[in-house]
């Protein structure tokens, strides 16, 4: 997706990622990593007292596993530049499938022969459920041409 200069994207354009399942080896690496070892995320039995009625995958689990769903290319992507408006509306359970759905929707100049690309990023699971949504930023090279 982010592998095109500044002035090649239209507001509009969108793009679907291959997908990527999250396992129980997730859950376990992600919480020895950050450290997150709440109970709804590493007790079965726990987990199977709440609503969710099972484990499920840290939020921030999802978004960085997310993050290795896009495609960046070097030289054209400068940096990761933010995020807005993060929202986990459904549960990521183990063994859930998530892809990414992500819509253009700004593409501003900024200085320097850079600019800030905004996409609006679904993370869904094979069920069509939304299980995170976020507006996110990237600042991205203008063509050495331009």
């Amino acid at each position: 997706m982010f592998t095109k200069f500044l002035e090649q994207y239209q507001i509009g354009e969108s793009w679907l990622s291959k997908g990527r399942t999250i396992t129980e080896a997730d859950l376990v690496m992600f919480s020895a990593f950050s450290g997150d070892w709440f109970p709804l995320h590493t007790d079965k039995e726990y987990a199977s007292r709440t609503l969710f009625k099972q484990r499920i995958a840290h939020g921030m689990l999802v978004l960085s596993a997310a993050t290795g769903l896009f495609q960046f290319e070097p030289g054209v992507v400068v940096a990761f530049y933010g995020m807005e408006h993060v929202r986990f509306t459904n549960p990521t359970f183990i063994g859930d499938t998530i892809h990414l759905e992500v819509k253009i929707i700004d593409n501003q100049e900024k200085d320097n022969g850079r600019g800030v690309i905004t996409a609006l990023q679904e993370i869904k699971k094979q069920t069509g459920e939304t299980v995170v949504v976020a507006t996110i930023k990237l600042m991205v090279n203008k063509s050495p041409n331009h």
